[in-house]
């Protein structure tokens, strides 16, 4: 043992270490160093990085963990690598051991050697005999930890050990800081070390942790105390987690590596349902809003200049991969991404060496499931709005800087120009970066002179559309529509304030709506999908 401690202190100058650690359904509001914190978690380990770091405040991940940490590894949004959902049976497409991820790189392209390891929850490949040994094909020379997505017990469980299946008895969020520790102490300090640490806490079952681990006071753990306070129970998760954690600190610090590696704390989607700390838990864990995708985010430890700040950049959990292997010294690591195997990750070294407030215009987050459901989406934000565009074709747009809660959808409104320029910047970059025709042309803030506005609705549209005016002292007298190359193929009388109109046979496309009031004519596009 002493010759290792000998070889870490002798080596450690030279070293770039990183480790980053990943709290399972973790939003901001538990955390206590965020403005939306409220009933927090005791987590002083975690908060002791913020002074020797950076907090940044508008970070993004997934709505759930496994694209979150495909995205991590492999610097690529979701639509590009397939996995869009939590893996949850052989139908949810896994993440494929011919991507290109950061331990690969590291041992490719780093200049020095690396050891790479990853601890915890995998969740990204299906648990069959032949997929065990799938994160060592990812470029990891250890991976212990948990293979789904969730625990059927804190205190019994299937560990994966580089392919081997064995059962633990050992308390989940103790045995992976264990098997952490355990793999430093087998390095011998002639390698930097790249450490990926995926606790399973707050994932639920919630249930109550050692009391050595926690300060959370009358917490019974009989499953009806659970069911009445998840949420005291996902606090003495989340402290229990904090507690290990320093375990591991107090590891670097004793062998004199804490001012050697650079440190990233982050949650991989926000909180569940059950312990939502906001009225509408409709908008947690597994939707597009944000109190499901907004995650904690520190980065701390000797590569950060003027640490104690914070900053309000817009960052994706995907620029981890680019961001990673440049704390790492692989700054080149472009050069090795094949044109068809396109990144998304922007690294964020600019800002942590102060040099930049901004890498990207832009974040984007999506979820996408084999059998679509109502949640499944893309969502993108710049500094004051966000749009959604969800997969059953509607979109919802939101105000974020005086709407940080989502309440009140700007869309069914007429949108006022500011309003109306955010959300065609938005659905173009997001078209440009997906491809998708998902533009709606029939957003405007047009009214006509008479003080009328027209609704067309709904739109897009399968068949019939109902065109409506409003607050309608005088209706229209006559409806035309017009086909994308400018051809008439309707005109109709409007008999009153709200006519039907049937479009069911007509091609998919984008068709004009010309509602004529004696001598004013209000234009309006509609979609029409098949």
């Amino acid at each position: 043992m002493l010759a290792i401690v000998a070889g870490w202190l002798t080596t450690a100058i030279a070293q770039r270490n990183v480790i980053l650690i990943i709290a399972d359904d973790l939003g901001t509001d538990y955390c206590g160093f965020y403005e939306d914190a409220a009933d927090t978690a005791r987590m002083p380990n975690i908060r002791s990085l913020l002074s020797r770091g950076i907090r940044f405040d508008n970070a993004w991940a997934t709505p759930l963990c496994s694209p979150t940490r495909a995205g991590m590894l492999t610097g690529r949004y979701s639509f590009r690598h397939g996995v869009g959902a939590a893996l949850a049976g052989p139908s949810y497409p896994q993440l494929d051991t011919a991507e290109i991820t950061i331990p690969k790189l590291l041992k490719t392209l780093s200049t020095t050697p690396y050891a790479t390891a990853n601890i915890g929850k995998w969740h990204l490949n299906q648990r069959t005999p032949q997929n065990l040994n799938f994160p060592n094909a990812f470029g990891y020379d250890l991976y212990a930890g948990n293979f789904l997505g969730a625990l059927p017990d804190y205190y019994e469980w299937e560990k994966i050990t580089n392919g081997t299946a064995a059962t633990v008895t050992r308390y989940a969020t103790t045995e992976t800081v264990d098997d952490a520790i355990n793999w430093l102490d087998e390095q011998d300090g002639s390698q930097s070390f790249f450490l990926w640490l995926a606790f399973n806490a707050g994932h639920t079952p919630f249930h109550k942790p050692p009391d050595t681990l926690h300060s959370v006071p009358n917490l019974t753990g009989t499953t009806p105390h659970i069911m009445q306070n998840p949420k005291l129970y996902f606090k003495a998760m989340l402290e229990a987690m904090d507690t290990e954690t320093g375990r591991l600190f107090d590891w670097l610090n004793d062998h004199n590596l804490m001012d050697q590696t650079d440190i990233i704390f982050i949650g991989d989607n926000g909180n569940t349902g059950r312990v939502s700390q906001i009225a509408d838990t409709s908008h947690a864990k597994g939707t597009l809003y944000e109190y499901g995708v907004h995650v904690p985010f520190v980065i701390a430890g000797p590569s950060v200049v003027a640490p104690g700040r914070s900053s309000d950049a817009l960052v994706n959990t995907h620029d981890l991969f680019a961001t990673i292997l440049e704390l790492a010294g692989v700054d080149n690591w472009a050069t090795a991404i094949p044109p068809d195997r396109p990144v998304d990750a922007q690294s964020l070294l600019p800002i942590i060496e102060n040099q930049a407030t901004e890498v990207r215009n832009w974040v984007f987050t999506e979820q996408f499931n084999p059998q679509t459901k109502p949640q499944d989406g893309k969502a993108m934000r710049n500094h004051g709005y966000k749009l959604i565009h969800f997969d059953d074709g509607h979109q919802e747009l939101y105000h974020l800087t005086a709407d940080p809660l989502e309440q009140t959808d700007l869309l069914p409104a007429t949108l006022n120009e500011e309003a109306h320029d955010n959300y065609t910047y938005l659905c173009s970059e997001m078209e440009a970066l997906t491809g998708l025709n998902i533009c709606d042309p029939t957003i405007s803030s047009v009214e006509i002179a008479t003080g009328n506005t027209v609704r067309v609705f709904p739109n897009p549209t399968t068949g019939i559309v109902y065109i409506k005016c409003e607050p309608s002292p005088m209706p229209p007298t006559l409806l035309l529509i017009s086909d994308m190359y400018g051809r008439l193929i309707a005109r109709h009388n409007f008999p009153g304030t709200q006519t039907p109109i049937d479009l069911s046979e007509a091609p998919a496309g984008i068709y004009t709506i010309y509602t004529l009031y004696d001598t004013q004519v209000f234009t309006e596009k509609i979609r029409v999908v098949r």
